[in-house]
């Protein structure tokens, strides 16, 4: 028997209309989705490893992994000295809903 693949965005579809707690805690997560897709794709554009990257922040390649797989909260002065890594400003905004 073939074995059919499941479409992610299909999946999530099914999934958050079954169960809208789901839904509501992914949603309070897509902040910090959105900052490591963003790190990840300045990362990438500037042609940097994570290896390289940790040494321009003085820290070690498993502090970026763990960023970038979103396993880790790292403050306000790490992600300062992350956008000045990456030749970038940090800022942080507050949107009326």
């Amino acid at each position: 028997m073939k074995r059919k693949h499941l479409d992610l965005g299909q999946y999530k579809k099914e999934a958050f209309a079954k169960d809208k707690e789901l839904k509501n805690e992914y949603d309070k997560l897509q902040p910090e989705f959105a900052l490591v897709r963003l790190i990840l794709k300045v990362r990438m554009k500037k042609k940097l490893t994570q290896k390289m990257l940790a040494k321009k922040l003085g820290t070690k390649q498993s502090a970026i992994s763990r960023l970038e797989s979103g396993r880790a909260n790292p403050s306000l002065n790490f992600l300062h000295r992350l956008a000045e890594a990456l030749n970038s400003r940090l800022e942080i905004r507050l949107v009326p809903r």
